[in-house]
């Protein structure tokens, strides 16, 4: 989003959205349960988990789609639950089906949306240019959204969904399915709304694309267990001295390291481990543990936690996980 289409503002001194305690059910079944948090305007903030975590269900809450069981949230200072069309006119949401008509072409999505979300007549022409020349479409404007390429169809349904310049824009999964360009360059244009001071909310299960996060919330089973910047997630719940293990047979030296002395937690992430170890650990003598199990190691280095270790680490604590992260 740039100068000529600023977005709308809100209170600066108040959080963009609070979320206290928020639950869904679903029957038996408890999609969310009881998640705490807040964001502060042109915060980009991510929700990271993997499907069917609950990521979807609490955005679709936000947006005043589903009515939470209980709990409260705000968006735009406004209350969910008792007034989710005065919600829907604060903010932009982007599917993970992109939520484009395929049988419109691209000027008639963009002229449906605006219709749909009030933007002024006297403003609808200039707003419908801005958005073609965000998504690269020029030239394309008579296009069916059906033809397009995966990356132009992401970034029309990302100017269909800001057309009328909300403070806050939710964005489910926004990335799937589209090549690695055009990924980052829908980070570029995620990171210029948050510069004009739009509230950015992404849900992802890309490890790397969360790093682009000024926060994060992680999720498992509707919970939410880890709350932090990318950085500060990664050193908290370092336990120990993380150690990549490059090993063979890799499933025998998954089963047999993790009763090895001095050695809390390890898992596979590639052709080799990620092991929690003791600080104090002798790399002397885990080769020989290993050795002693018929595993053959090639290397043992000290390497830095990624997010992925992070989450495997808080996922498998789920208490432990969501008192650290509060």
């Amino acid at each position: 989003m740039n100068a000529s289409i600023p977005a709308r503002s809100v209170d600066s001194g108040a959080p963009s959205v609070a979320v206290d305690r928020l639950v869904k059910r679903f029957g038996p079944f408890v999609a969310v349960d009881g998640v705490t948090f807040d964001t502060a305007p042109g915060e980009i903030f991510g929700l990271l988990g993997p499907n069917g975590s609950g990521k979807s269900t609490t955005i679709r809450m936000l947006c005043g789609l589903l009515r939470p069981t209980s709990g409260r949230a705000t968006v735009a200072g406004i209350d969910v639950a008792a007034e989710p069309e005065a919600v829907r006119q604060h903010i932009g949401y982007m599917s993970q089906k992109f939520s484009l008509y395929q049988d419109l072409t691209v000027v008639e999505n963009l002229r449906f949306f605006g219709g749909m979300y009030g933007v002024p007549a006297a403003d609808l022409a200039a707003r419908i240019k801005w958005a073609v020349a965000m998504a690269d479409l020029d030239g394309r404007e008579a296009a069916l959204a059906r033809d397009l390429a995966g990356g132009w169809k992401q970034r029309l349904a990302l100017g269909c969904a800001v057309l009328h310049r909300p403070p806050i824009v939710f964005l489910d999964e926004p990335t799937s399915g589209v090549d690695p360009m055009s990924r980052r360059r829908f980070w570029d244009l995620i990171h210029q709304m948050s510069d004009d001071g739009v509230t950015v909310f992404v849900t992802t299960h890309y490890m790397e694309e969360a790093e682009y996060c000024n926060r994060l919330a992680l999720i498992a089973r509707g919970r939410m267990v880890a709350l932090g910047r990318p950085s500060e997630l990664k050193h908290r719940f370092a336990a120990g001295a993380l150690l990549r293990v490059q090993c063979e047979p890799l499933g025998a030296a998954a089963e047999a390291v993790r009763s090895a002395p001095g050695v809390i937690e390890a898992a596979i992430f590639g052709s080799g481990l990620h092991l929690v170890a003791a600080t104090d650990l002798s790399f002397d003598g885990l080769r020989r543990y290993l050795a002693e199990r018929g595993v053959r190691v090639s290397s043992i280095e000290h390497i830095e936690p990624t997010l992925e270790d992070v989450f495997v680490s808080v996922t498998r604590d789920p208490a432990g996980g969501a008192a650290r992260g509060q």
